[in-house]
């Protein structure tokens, strides 16, 4: 399924669940949005932000405006864009016509082109967990949810990549868990503090496994059932340092383009199409044939674990 399907989908389940906190969540009226921090503002520049953020039209391709796709998909990275553009702006004492042209200048107010390989780009994976040779010429970078089913679907398929390309792909993880998915923060937690066992892609499995219940005691009888040192485990899985991990993996994904799960990049391409094997098979075929440059290879040092 296509980044611009799976995004459709996404936001009509978001639609669905917004509608049930339409009522003590009115956008219109809200003067705290997610991830828009008003804190530096005066008074009459916060009044002129929340005007220009519910006015203006989000570009991710939802129909809503900027201050309505916040609430109900705070993962946006076209409203939260164009949102801190309008507060930088307001900030630094420009005015509310100067604000908006500052949005509309910015690389977030056109919505993406959906090429199959969008041009490539640098994507951190320094410690993130990795399968593959060190020296394969192909680098694919995943960024994927335990709770979403498209994930789920898609494990498999790049399973059997990694199995038809045994030499030449090398693939990262890196988690995305979405607002929408109630389980999917905590099982990225879980798979992090099994990564601090050396049993990342033991569990890795055994929650896509258990993709439709992943509730707290759920993932400890995983992680028992994988060998894990389930006291330490759990103290993992609370810690800040855990916590800031996954943080830190949605603060990438984010500063990418990551929209929707599951996401891959393939030599730093975000890849738009369906990952399945066969649709796969002919791009890194060609990817092949023209080994990537230093520029188009994801950052990847130092390692981390690998399977």
């Amino acid at each position: 399924m296509t980044t611009r399907c799976l995004r459709a989908l996404a936001i009509a389940a978001l639609v669905v669940f917004g509608a049930a906190l339409a009522c003590a969540q009115d956008w219109t009226t809200l003067e705290s949005l997610p991830a828009v921090d008003l804190s530096a503002l005066s008074p009459a520049q916060k009044a002129t932000a929340l005007k220009l953020i519910r006015a203006r039209d989000c570009t991710c391709g939802c129909g809503m405006k900027v201050a309505e796709c916040r609430v109900k998909d705070p993962n946006c990275y076209f409203s939260k864009g164009l949102a801190s553009v309008i507060v930088a702006s307001l900030k630094a004492g420009k005015s509310e016509k100067e604000a908006l042209a500052d949005a509309e200048a910015s690389r977030f107010a056109h919505p993406p082109e959906h090429k199959l390989l969008e041009d490539p780009i640098e994507i951190p994976t320094a410690g993130a967990p990795e399968t593959g040779p060190n020296d394969a010429p192909i680098t694919l970078v995943e960024f994927s949810d335990f709770q979403c089913p498209y994930c789920t679907l898609a494990t498999p398929q790049l399973q059997a990549v990694l199995k038809a390309y045994p030499t030449q792909v090398r693939l990262f993880f890196k988690q995305f868990p979405l607002d929408i998915h109630s389980q999917a923060a905590l099982a990225a937690a879980a798979a992090v503090a099994a990564q601090k066992q050396g049993k990342f892609w033991q569990m890795h499995d055994a929650l896509f496994a258990s993709h439709s219940d992943l509730r707290r005691p759920t993932i400890l009888a995983l992680a028992s059932a994988v060998g894990l040192d389930v006291k330490r485990f759990e103290a993992d899985l609370d810690s800040p340092e855990v916590r800031k991990a996954v943080e830190h993996d949605l603060e990438d994904g984010q500063n990418v383009g990551v929209m929707s799960t599951p996401t891959i990049f393939i030599d730093g391409q975000h890849y738009n199409g369906n990952i399945r094997l066969d649709v796969l098979k002919p791009i890194l075929d060609a990817e092949l044939k023209h080994p990537a440059s230093p520029a188009r290879k994801s950052v990847s040092t130092p390692a981390g674990v690998s399977r």
